[in-house]
């Protein structure tokens, strides 16, 4: 089963809790604290596998978790880190926030992807001793791991994208150029999986081409199969189109490659600007007059224009030398660029409740949705930490303070971060 979209849940292991333990050792009176600290969580990473083709078994697997960390112990004994949990995708598979829709990772390289970061883990009561606070019973939680809903769609990694109506010969035409071998018959839709093919132009010179199925009139809208597979013609660097010219399928040709052009444009108006080559094909079944008209009505339009017969090879080289030297020309293969969770989304995604604790004049808080705040904050940037302000303001958490008696020069702590309370 072909499947190029999917939407599962991920979360990454809650860090480990801090220790509360005191040195105990004969023949010594008082010992310290000397509880150890939390493990930190595993994380959740995705890795490109090329021998995965699908994203089928997000199918039936959604929820994915990392481990947790590891408590501390006593001895200043620092808990076990949590196994990151690795999920293994297709070559090209673009990861989305799920609510926000922006971008997390392209995977089209080879370097793993940290989607989800474990929750650091908590300190253990050795941390917290002060000159004033000799013996502090108390040690922080570990935090939260980070959970997001993300989608999963795998955009195919080619150079070449091949056009046209169901039946035109795109299958004829990848199987004589490649070694790739889709099953290939006289009824419509055939190829009903997206076909790689690597043509190879002589040593060390190559380039992939992918026979995109299933666009018809109406595709861009969900018509027939083409909503489902446009988008793997989006990364493409360039399109061959390939048109029946015979018209056996009792269409027109010049209709034909209007109608595709256009579920192009109404698809992705960048997409429909990508070169194209176009190509007759079934010259065998068409009429001389057929071919011309055809011919004069395409390079009027400023494309370059082969006739083929796939099936016997007649004209398949030349198309192939034409998208090699259209391709040394072009950029390569699109990548989509990461981009940041916006703060808002976070802020709306995550419930705003939060609890403070005193121990031993240090106000904690715990507040699992400022877990990702938190981490995108840069306490060196003056902007950063006015947001932070902000949030810690509009989420009630510095009223709350106050109501608990807190004043200035207190010490806050959330998770990793100390700071002293200002008015």
């Amino acid at each position: 089963m072909f499947v190029d979209k999917a939407k599962i849940k991920i979360k990454a292991g809650d860090g480990g809790n801090g220790a509360v333990a005191f040195h105990r050792e004969k023949y010594i009176a008082s010992g310290g604290p000397d509880g150890g600290d939390g493990g930190r969580g595993g994380d959740i990473v995705f890795v490109v596998d090329t021998n995965i083709s699908t994203l089928a078994d997000f199918k039936y697997k959604r929820k994915y978790k990392a481990q947790n960390g590891s408590d501390g112990s006593g001895s200043r004994r620092n808990g076990r880190r949590g196994e990151d949990l690795v999920i293994r995708v297709p070559q090209g598979t673009v990861i989305r926030e799920a609510e926000s829709g922006v971008v997390m990772c392209d995977m089209s390289a080879s370097e793993p992807f940290v989607a989800a970061k474990g929750g650091k883990g908590g300190w253990g009561n050795c941390h917290f001793a002060t000159p004033t606070r000799q013996t502090p019973r108390f040690a922080k939680a570990g935090a939260p791991g980070e959970e997001w809903e993300v989608t999963l769609e795998l955009k195919l990694l080619a150079d070449v994208g091949l056009l046209g109506f169901p039946n035109v010969g795109k299958s004829s035409f990848i199987s004589v150029v490649s070694e790739a071998k889709p099953i290939i018959a006289d009824y419509h839709f055939t190829t009903l999986t997206p076909v790689l093919g690597v043509v190879s132009m002589g040593e060390n010179s190559s380039f992939v081409i992918a026979d995109i199925p299933g666009l018809i009139e109406g595709a861009s809208e969900g018509v027939g199969l083409g909503h489902e597979f446009l988008r793997h013609v989006e990364r493409c660097r360039m399109l061959i189109h390939i048109v029946d010219v015979s018209g056996s399928e009792g269409r027109d040709p010049v209709d034909d490659f209007n109608k595709i052009n256009l579920e192009l444009e109404r698809f992705d108006a960048e997409l429909a600007k990508c070169p194209q080559i176009v190509v007759g094909n079934k010259i065998d079944l068409a009429t001389d007059e057929q071919r011309k008209s055809f011919k004069e009505y395409i390079e009027k339009r400023g494309y370059q224009y082969f006739e083929m017969c796939a099936p016997i090879v007649e004209g398949t080289k030349e198309v192939i030398n034409a998208a090699a030297a259209m391709l040394a020309t072009l950029p390569a293969v699109k990548r989509f660029e990461s981009e940041e969770i916006p703060l808002e989304v976070v802020m709306k995604k995550k419930s705003t409740g939060f609890t403070v604790t005193v121990e031993d004049d240090v106000y904690i808080v715990e507040a699992p949705w400022l877990i990702p705040i938190i981490s995108q904050t840069n306490m060196d940037d003056y902007e950063s930490l006015q947001y932070l302000q902000r949030v810690l303001v509009s989420s009630g958490i510095i009223d709350a303070l106050r109501e608990k008696g807190i004043e200035e020069g207190d010490t806050v702590s959330i998770y990793d971060i100390e700071f002293e309370f200002v008015n």
